[in-house]
């Protein structure tokens, strides 16, 4: 039998759900108009009023805001409460530009840590288990979401924090952590370790929680394997609150978005047009229920599929598709668009581990791309008749998936550099946009 953090919400019926975000947007809308000047300048340039916006069905009427109009208004353009009533910041790990400060009242953090426990329970998680968090904690959302969350639901809290693999291993082992909370390319490095030491008989991990970077169905197979867990995904976004706008249930069949706090729409990234259920394009989130920091559509760039199929979970909250890839960031190599999940799929899918670099140049006024792939101590071989013949079946594998030539190196185990926050997957030589 499934579990529910919050039944009423999580099982409530799309009535119920719409009458409640129309209430909680109309609201909001007030909220902007009257206490940040960048909202009501903006609602002006579109010719409109909070009395525009009655219920849901006006919500395409509101103009976006996007992370560009984020860095202009920092620090403070669009806090809509008065610093005293703000209790916390947290910030992005961006390395352009200026960074995305997002403010917090007690209230956004309580809800927030609500939407993250949710989560939790919807993995199995009860105030009886050991919930180890290795999220960064500091100014990135996924330690303290986390960490939140699991004290609502009454489990043991772990505050481990990123790196120190022994340390987390010996914790792991000694107080017998149930369910762990991490980037997946950690928690593919943590159970490559904790084979290594032959302790996988000592872990009692049943599920994990894996978020904050991108990855693979095989990826998670990969994980599920090596820790002998169930692997769940999570979504979220510093700029929205963090980790917990919307989470995978039983069926792992895509994320339960939490609508009673976060409006979802998917639009065409070109023109705008909001589209219908069922169609890729970019997800767009409204804020219902923040009070510090609201973000009205909010261009989140990542491309997914929204879908109300009714869920074996019992949950009727809309469910977003893993994103399947960005409207920004997506490299494009000689003319054809590459995803990074493309290439994992491959290597995954021939055996090789997820730990991988993505190295794309420009010679002379010509792409190139090149893939390095670590090999397992098994593949490893001083044979380059051998090795030769391994970089090719990848060569033409990529090729068969991608549609254009990839230069394959495979590298000796151990020295791609591990990750233990976000992984560096693709580095990109080109300066396209200087």
């Amino acid at each position: 039998m499934e579990k529910y953090y919050q039944p009423e919400v999580e099982t409530a019926s799309v009535e119920e759900l719409r009458k409640m975000q129309s209430e909680r947007l109309v609201n909001q809308v007030k909220n902007v108009w009257e206490n940040v000047p960048f909202y009501k300048n903006k609602m002006i340039e579109a010719g409109l009023t909070p009395d525009d916006i009655k219920s849901v069905d006006d919500l395409h009427k509101l103009p976006f805001i996007t992370k560009d109009d984020l860095r202009d208004c920092y620090p403070y353009g669009l806090l809509a409460r008065p610093l005293k009533d703000c209790v916390r910041i947290q910030s992005t790990s961006g390395t352009t530009g200026r960074r995305v400060v997002a403010f917090y009242t007690q209230h956004d953090i309580d809800l927030w840590e609500e939407c993250c426990a949710r989560a939790i329970t919807a993995v199995g998680g009860t105030n009886e288990d050991v919930c180890h968090v290795s999220y960064g904690y500091g100014l990135f959302t996924g330690g303290p979401g986390l960490n939140g969350g699991s004290h609502k639901v009454g489990c043991l809290t772990l505050p481990m924090s990123s790196g120190n693999t022994d340390r987390q291993i010996q914790f792991m082992t000694d107080l017998g952590s149930t369910i762990l909370c991490c980037t997946p390319s950690y928690a593919a490095y943590l159970g490559e370790s904790i084979q290594e030491r032959g302790l996988r008989d000592k872990i009692k991990l049943k599920a994990g929680i894996f978020g904050a970077e991108a990855w693979t169905e095989e990826m998670r197979h990969d994980i599920e394997e090596k820790l002998g867990i169930k692997a769940y995904d999570i979504y979220g976004l510093t700029e929205i609150s963090g980790p917990g706008v919307s989470f995978e249930c039983s069926e792992q069949t895509g994320m339960h978005v939490n609508e009673d706090h976060f409006i979802p729409e998917i639009i065409n990234p070109k023109t705008g047009e909001v589209l219908p259920e069922g169609e890729k394009g970019e997800l767009v989130f409204t804020s219902i229920t923040k009070e510090a920091f609201p973000l009205l559509r909010y261009r989140t760039r990542d491309i997914c599929v929204l879908s109300r199929k009714k869920c074996s979970c019992g949950r009727t909250l809309i469910k977003m598709a893993k994103p399947m890839g960005r409207s920004d960031d997506m490299l494009i190599v000689k003319g054809v668009n590459v995803f990074p999940s493309q290439i994992e799929t491959v290597l995954l899918n021939k055996g090789y581990p997820a730990n991988y670099q993505i190295i794309v140049d420009r010679v002379n006024y010509s792409d190139t791309i090149e893939v390095q792939v670590e090999m397992t101590p098994e593949m490893f071989s001083d044979d380059m008749k051998v090795v030769s013949a391994k970089e090719k079946e990848l060569v033409d594998a990529l090729k068969a998936m991608l549609g254009i030539y990839a230069k394959v190196t495979l590298v000796a185990p151990k020295t791609i550099a591990r990750s233990e926050g976000k992984a560096v997957r693709v580095i990109d030589k080109r300066n396209l946009y200087k």
